[in-house]
């Protein structure tokens, strides 16, 4: 038990910057503290006194915010991030090293008494206020993005967005950006916005080219020859911080 309370502090810290130390991340994190509340009731449950293992998660709600039914299986390593609202039914499966945000609901969509909620795999990402929602298994690896409705499996390594629940390429899931932690690193706001705009002129650069030869070939044109080009050395910061935080441009 102490080892894997260790093991959670340890990873709490390497996953979250405003996490000072220790003795911080023990007191301050309901996420971490509903999960090791779940450890007992989950032993009670087993024990066969699901009364009290119910009785005690439901207290266990109250100081954290987070609902786990004693009955859920739960792996090492899984970080619930802020927490609150985070909903864990009684059939689903928690994978190793996965990470919840808050608002997260892993629920059911029938009244059977088998196998109703969701199976994560290992290392998934959930993202806030996302709801998957069934008893299929969400892959290995997979991300869901914040606000996603998820009503069908999930294959290993692919990312859902939107509602209901779709798959995105991995082209899609690059240029959207998707972080599986809350903080990521960017020092500027503002990078994403001018790679986007650089991408847009890039394509509208794209499209007049093409009208010009158009044009020059049906003779109601001259030919002046290509714009100069852009100065890269002018933009070299901007391309140095987007190369830094992995933001996709083209110039």
């Amino acid at each position: 038990m102490f080892q894997r309370i260790r093991e959670d502090i340890r990873n709490v810290k390497s996953h979250d910057p405003a996490a000072r130390n220790a003795w911080d991340v023990l007191t301050n994190y309901p996420g971490l503290q509903a999960i090791w509340w779940h450890c007992f009731t989950h032993r009670l449950w087993h024990w066969n006194l699901r009364w009290l293992a119910r009785w005690l998660s439901t207290w266990a709600r109250f100081f954290t915010g987070v609902e786990i039914h004693p009955a859920a299986k739960i792996g090492r390593r899984v970080l619930i991030d802020h927490g609150m609202g985070v909903v864990i039914g009684e059939t689903a499966e928690v994978g190793d090293d996965c990470t919840l945000y808050q608002g997260v609901t892993l629920g059911g969509t029938s009244l059977d008494h088998g196998k109703r909620h969701p199976t994560l795999g290992k290392g998934v990402v959930v993202g806030a206020g996302a709801k998957v929602l069934g008893g299929f298994v969400v892959g290995d690896n997979a991300r869901v993005g914040s606000n996603a409705v998820v009503v069908k499996e999930v294959p290993a390594g692919a990312t859902v967005v939107g509602i209901p629940g779709k798959i995105v390429g991995a082209e899609q899931s690059r240029k959207a950006q998707f972080k599986p932690y809350g903080v990521d690193g960017m020092s500027d706001p503002l990078s994403p916005a001018l790679a986007g705009l650089l991408r847009h002129i890039a394509a509208m650069d794209a499209r007049i080219k093409v009208m010009d030869r158009a044009l020059t070939e049906q003779g109601l044109c001259q030919d002046e020859g290509d714009l100069p080009p852009l100065d890269k050395a002018l933009f070299k910061p901007l391309i140095d911080e987007m190369d830094a935080d992995g933001i996709d441009y083209y110039i």
